[in-house]
């Protein structure tokens, strides 16, 4: 009996002395999987496609050298990270990573972030451009579809896109597309919108939020003077008030559309379109660009005044008359005897952005 006694002693010693063994390697193997260095020797990029899961990545980033082990670093996720959901998107891989440092930048969902700017003053087209050149954004708009069959896949209110979108820088990821750039800046629209709508002055000859749409595109496309636009918008609040065409060349320029070469002939000013405001009352039926805060302010909080004209001076800033007489020699003085080689009539422009050419005459 006290020899069968020390043999189950010795058994059981044996055991643990096993277990101890077997718990040491183990974790002496798990240290080795995650402090192995990520084998790159540049910066590279880890797409995690749609329907992933952590075993077929790992499986993957060990079929392709860059780790070693990748059951173990399975395992690892599985008991440490159980309820982390593995984000779609695409991930830095640093040369000076670790397997460690990789899980973390998973588990927290790093994804490289891109961008692409839509600049205030550009038009619907223009929009559509830059996100058809911005880099891995899924493009699901066909680019020979028109502006209204754009509208109409994406369920706007309006048949025509124009002004429905707000110009700005916006984030996105791998695996977004157009459509969703596209829907967030509709929707930034209409809350900027209504913001400005509701800060609107009193007796304002616009009657709808979508009238200040129409009014802040004119005023974004004539100046990017920031303190002109009030100014502006004055002007053009006066002319509505007293029954006046707008007679702003930026509405000539859109109702032309492929036409416009560059410049207006007086032929053209006379042409009527849906848009020339030499020709129509009023505002014209849609926005003529994408219009900013600051020219929506403008439009529903014109700056009080008596001036009924403006004239470019060619350096991006305007002259402003109350009287044609004086309105006149303006343009004489500055667009007829002094006419700069490098006249322009509002600030040089962000990239592609079409120049506003006209005044209230």
């Amino acid at each position: 009996m006290k020899s069968f006694g020390k043999i189950v002693i010795y058994l059981i010693v044996l055991s643990l002395v096993l277990a101890a063994g077997v718990g040491a390697w183990g974790y002496l193997t798990l240290q080795a999987t995650l402090n192995q260095p990520l084998r790159i020797e540049i910066t590279d990029t880890l797409e995690v496609p749609p329907g992933s899961s952590p075993a077929r990545l790992f499986s993957r980033l060990e079929g392709s050298g860059i780790i070693e082990r990748a059951n173990w670093v399975r395992r690892y996720w599985q008991w440490q990270m159980p309820d982390t959901v593995l984000q779609v998107g695409e991930y830095r891989l640093e040369p000076d990573m670790d397997v460690q440092a990789l899980l973390g930048v998973l588990q927290r969902g790093e994804v490289i972030q891109r961008s692409v700017t839509l600049v205030e003053g550009w038009n619907f087209s223009q929009f559509r451009s830059a996100l058809a050149r911005a880099e891995r954004l899924q493009q699901t708009l066909p680019g020979d579809w028109s502006n209204e069959q754009v509208a109409a896949e994406l369920e706007l209110s309006a048949e025509h896109p124009e002004g429905l979108f707000f110009p700005d820088t916006y984030l996105y990821t791998l695996g977004m597309s157009d459509r969703d750039i596209l829907q967030r800046a509709h929707q930034r629209m209409q809350q900027v919108l209504d913001e400005v709508w509701e800060q609107r002055a009193e007796n304002l000859p616009i009657k709808t939020a979508y009238e200040a749409l129409i009014l802040a595109s004119i005023i974004e496309k004539e100046t990017g003077v920031p303190h002109e636009r009030g100014e502006i918008a004055g002007v053009f609040t006066r002319r509505l008030q007293r029954g006046m065409r707008l007679q702003t060349d930026p509405t000539v320029i859109y109702g032309m559309g492929e036409n416009w070469q560059g410049n207006i002939r007086r032929s053209d000013l006379r042409r009527p379109t849906p848009y020339n405001t030499y020709t129509i009352d009023g505002l014209p039926p849609t926005p003529i660009a994408m219009p900013g805060r600051d020219s929506l302010l403008a439009a529903v909080n014109p700056l009080p005044g008596k001036s009924l004209f403006f004239v470019a001076r060619g350096d991006g800033s305007h002259v402003f008359s109350e009287t044609l007489q004086q309105h006149n020699r303006a343009v004489r003085n500055y667009q007829i005897l002094n006419r700069a080689s490098n006249y322009r009539s509002s600030p040089p422009p962000a990239p592609s952005r079409t120049d506003a050419q006209g005044e209230a005459e």
